[in-house]
């Protein structure tokens, strides 16, 4: 017995471990730098896509409903994805962030192992809203015009949309407008590991292209065979993903977390489907709607020379 309960706790500490460490890439972050006490949740739930700006875009797309007794609501999710579209190539940061007060939700109800890892993410969405809200009360956090490029290339473009993102909620309002305000300010750091916005961002950016090709593998349907177990779905997506920034001991944690995954018929009741052919068009959907998120964000961050930032 003695042995068992030492296996146990061992198991368990891994588990504890994991949650913070996700993200981090890395054994030796600064733990007591995750700032807590401020989680600020949009409210402006867009319930109806047909009532919104993309109606016209989307009529020929599944509709998106309420699913009634589920805390996580796809059809939010794909609202605030929606809405977090600015111009071109740029990301409002307000619903981007709202994205992923939704996909916590997703990750809380797939088991407590999995929460923990969603503990991590809202410490990173906090961080950037934070950041936000002392830029707001600063006159210095205001931006102009002048922000050096680390990529000559679509500078122009880049430039006039954080002039034009900057314009709303002030230098956090957008993806760009923050890259431009800390890279003026000097707050992004190339060398060592801080709390910057543009850092934080980068993890979470990484986060969310594991969960898209998670629900990438979970709508495919087989020509032949059956269908896979989700818990392999997702290990094999944060092996091609996350994986590459983690250590030994998180990649080891993250697989034991995902053992508890629940089963497939779980999702069909998380997005009020009967069978696999729905969930396939209704996370179809919401892979692609994420995928223009990324591709935005990740084109902001290479342009800028921040994907590997510390």
């Amino acid at each position: 017995m003695g042995v068992k309960r030492k296996a146990a706790a061992a198991i368990l500490l891994l588990l504890l471990c994991l949650g913070s460490l996700w993200l981090h890439g890395g054994l030796d972050y600064q733990w007591d730098s995750c700032l807590k006490g401020y989680n600020q949740i949009n409210k402006d739930h867009l319930h109806q896509l047909s009532n919104s700006s993309e109606a016209d875009e989307t009529k020929d797309l599944p509709v998106l409903s309420l699913c009634p007794g589920q805390t996580f609501q796809v059809s939010v999710l794909v609202s605030h994805l929606l809405a977090a579209r600015a111009y071109t190539s740029d990301v409002l940061l307000e619903p981007y962030l709202s994205s992923w007060d939704e996909l916590v939700k997703f990750m809380e109800s797939l088991g407590p192992m999995v929460s923990l890892i969603s503990n991590e993410i809202e410490t990173k969405t906090t961080i950037i809203r934070q950041l936000a809200l002392l830029s707001e009360r600063s006159p210095e956090a205001e931006v102009g015009p002048d922000m050096q490029s680390r990529n000559s290339e679509n500078s122009q473009t880049g430039e006039k949309n954080a002039v034009r993102a900057s314009q709303g909620r002030g230098a956090y309002n957008s993806v760009r407008s923050m890259i431009w305000t800390e890279l003026k300010q000097g707050i992004v750091d190339f060398n060592q590991q801080t709390d910057s916005g543009c850092r934080t961002l980068l993890r979470l950016h990484r986060a969310l292209l594991w969960l898209q090709l998670f629900l990438q593998k979970l709508a495919e349907t087989p020509t032949s065979g059956q269908l896979r177990r989700p818990s392999d779905l997702c290990r094999e997506a944060y092996q091609s993903t996350l994986s590459h920034h983690h250590t030994w001991f998180v990649r080891r944690a993250a697989e034991l977390a995902f053992i508890a995954l629940p089963e497939r018929g779980f999702f069909f009741r998380l997005v009020c489907v009967q069978n696999q052919e729905e969930l396939s068009e209704v996370l179809t959907r919401v892979v692609d709607t994420i995928g223009e998120i990324y591709d935005r964000t990740q084109k902001a961050l290479e342009e800028n020379g921040m994907l590997d930032l510390p």
